[in-house]
């Protein structure tokens, strides 16, 4: 098992920043990538960004260049950075963790964090 909790959510004008913290904890050595998802209402949960174990990345074609994906000090924790916010950017943000167990790939969720955008 794998719990996340995430942080750093809020409101923020268009144009700002906001930092997103997601802290795991559990079987963080099974852990093969972390990532961010986020869902806007009325809409499917989507890829943000993804970071592996090996520090590859992968971000949405949406946020490139505007948000950045980062390994905290700690294995378990990771952060995503997001500049140049646009209302379109307004949604639930769900931190996600990748695990494989006895050969068995399984994901692991956070509650959610809500970024709301105003123009």
């Amino acid at each position: 098992q794998v719990q996340l909790v995430e942080s750093g959510g809020g409101l923020v004008q268009a144009g700002g920043s906001l930092r997103l913290s997601c802290a795991g904890s559990g079987m963080i050595d099974s852990i093969n990538a972390m990532g961010w998802y986020r869902q806007a209402p009325g809409k499917r949960r989507e890829l943000v960004a993804a970071l592996t174990r090996t520090d590859s990345t992968k971000y949405a074609d949406s946020v490139k260049g505007r948000f950045t994906i980062s390994r905290g000090n700690a294995k378990n924790t990771v952060y995503l950075q997001m500049n140049s916010l646009k209302p379109e950017d307004t949604a639930v943000y769900y931190c996600n963790a990748k695990v494989t167990v006895v050969a068995v790939d399984m994901d692991y969720w956070g509650k959610g964090t809500l970024v709301t955008v105003s123009s």
